[in-house]
């Protein structure tokens, strides 16, 4: 019998949530629900549990919203996490009536539920309360182990310490079930991605903009308010920053658990509020009114920021007479089109949106805040922590797929990224033929022209999914390097950040001589930019010359 096997339920390729069936020895033991449907344990003969326990690494929806329904279906079935976590799940249902049905397991302590089963728990760095698990499983020949990250970061964050690396080096688990969110993307450490968003923030202030930052109930909310509260560039600032109630609902939940927060943080909460202060500048206020329910924002002074929640409607504080707007999204590396649909979802849902956007009052960027580890971050772990067997869930395919494809990982451990479903044995000491590596090189045609260069690409590279990211603007940049010549798409953030004033020529097709211009953006439905931000230089074959721009033709011939 095979010791260690992984059957998982959801892998996290998209907004699935994440949930895992672990079999070590003669014991289940369920990894994280974030699956919405539980139909799949329902459907089970006699009712029986899915498992033996349930472990939750952290409050996250993803990872935690089918607790409370697993608990209503099992009853009987126990369920742990960290005392914060076990704290923190509630707010996954807010507004109902939610016992206290997770149990409380220590930090650093092995803790035994059944005959040679046990766990322990490591901060993940990710989110208060988020854990990272060692299993073990111990017969007469050997002990067995099981690594499982959830989320983690290695960085500290504002409220958070990051997964204390050091004290797992050399941990040598049988198997590592690790997230592989951000792929093998590299990103800045986490202090230039606070003072890159800080700087965006407070220029936005300086131009007398607005600004409205939408989050999810628990983790990313706090940290920007930490965040704008520390931060040089708002430090005594007469500045008002406004807080909805469902985020104000996770600071709540945080203030109740201080003592149980890094002692940076509790330092800080001694000498002045850790979120709410109306004496302090920057102020951190309430905004008195339920969100979406209809009424109007409260009377702000302007320019200001508010922090709702990311389902929230816009324009119930983005008003056409409070002056201009910012839009800030949080960015999510390996999610396609996440915060591009975002966008257009609200666009499509909103006249007033539309109107403020045409006009100029409300522009929308984007920033990058990671909470979870990035590629070198990852690969450092695994190198650490040196495991036999790697399990990569939470993240696109496609990013998954990088990692398992990179050598100085193939060439070391036993390498997995299984579908949902699919069960992956883990035998312990025996050896296998990896699978094949994906296909990382595409033959392509090209064609030479008078005055251009057509490159025509295979259907397997357009149809990949980071294909989106690439080609969402249309415009590439090529560069020699040495004998290879190099492509890169230009991203939506790199044209806005060009000289807009640049001077084109009215003849010219390209999208500030289009009739569908407006705003910086492409209001056309039948062209492939319609929603995005694009640069005057731009082009697309739904071009139609504006009436300004056969105006300007005729002036030029007739001068």
């Amino acid at each position: 019998m095979t010791e260690l096997e992984c059957l998982p339920y959801a892998v996290g390729h998209a907004d699935e949530g994440v949930c895992l069936l672990v079999q070590m020895g003669p014991y289940r033991v369920l990894l994280d629900c974030g699956l919405e449907d539980l139909s799949l344990f329902k459907d089970s003969s006699k009712q029986a549990p899915p498992a033996d326990l349930v472990l939750c690494t952290h409050a996250h929806p993803d990872h935690a919203r089918g607790l409370l329904a697993l608990h209503r279906t099992f009853p009987k079935l126990p369920i742990y996490a960290s005392e914060v976590t076990a704290q923190l799940l509630s707010l996954n249902w807010l507004g109902e009536d939610v016992p206290m049905f997770c149990h409380a397991l220590p930090w650093r302590s092995p803790v035994e539920f059944l005959d040679g089963l046990s766990a322990e728990l490591y901060p993940a760095g990710h989110l208060p309360g988020a854990a990272a698990l060692l299993l073990t499983y111990t017969t007469s020949e050997r002990p067995y182990t099981l690594f499982y990250t959830g989320d983690f970061l290695l960085s500290s964050s504002r409220l958070v310490e990051g997964l204390p690396l050091e004290e797992l080096r050399g941990l040598k688990p049988d198997a590592l079930i690790v997230e592989g969110t951000y792929g093998t993307a590299r990103h800045p450490h986490r202090r230039q991605q606070e003072n890159q968003l800080a700087e965006r923030i407070n220029r936005a202030i300086a131009e007398q903009q607005s600004v409205l930052l939408p989050t999810p109930t628990l983790g990313l909310g706090q940290e920007l308010l930490m965040l704008l509260r520390s931060h040089h560039h708002f430090t005594g600032r007469n500045l008002d920053i406004w807080v909805d109630n469902t985020v104000a609902a996770g600071c709540d939940a945080y203030l109740d658990l201080l003592s149980y927060f890094p002692s940076a943080v509790q330092n800080f909460a001694r000498h002045q509020p850790l979120f709410w202060d109306e004496r302090i500048r920057p102020r951190v206020r309430r905004l008195s009114h339920e969100p979406n329910n209809g009424k109007t924002a409260p009377q702000l002074n302007h320019p200001c920021i508010i922090l709702t929640h990311k389902s929230a409607n816009f324009s119930q504080y983005c008003h056409p007479d409070t002056g201009p707007w910012l839009l800030l999204l949080p960015q999510y590396p390996g999610r396609v089109d996440s915060v591009e649909s975002f966008i257009v979802q609200k666009l499509q849902t909103s006249k007033s949106l539309q109107s403020q956007i045409q006009a100029g009052q409300l522009l929308v960027d984007t920033y990058l805040l990671g909470d979870h580890c990035d590629g070198p971050g990852t690969t450092q772990l695994i190198h650490n922590l040196r495991p036999q067997h790697i399990v990569f869930v939470h993240g696109s395919p496609t990013y998954l797929s990088d990692l398992t494809s990179l050598e100085e990982l193939q060439n070391r451990y036993h390498l997995h990224s299984p579908a949902a479903g699919v069960r992956v044995e883990l035998p312990v000491g025996e050896t296998f033929l990896q699978p094949a590596a994906p296909e990382t090189h595409y033959e392509g045609e090209l064609t030479e022209l008078e005055t251009a260069i057509m490159v025509t690409l295979p259907d397997a590279l357009t149809s990949d999914p980071r294909w989106q990211n690439f080609a969402d603007t249309g415009l590439v940049e090529a560069r020699w390097q040495g004998e290879e010549l190099v492509l890169r798409g230009l991203s939506q953030r790199e044209l806005l950040s060009r000289d807009s004033e640049t001077k084109v020529s009215v003849s010219i097709e390209c999208c500030q001589n289009c009739l569908h211009y407006r705003g910086q953006r492409c209001w056309n439905q039948a062209s492939p930019l319609f929603g995005f931000k694009v640069t005057p230089e731009g082009y697309c074959p739904a071009f139609e010359f504006s009436p300004s721009a056969i105006e300007g033709m005729l002036d030029d011939a007739e001068n």
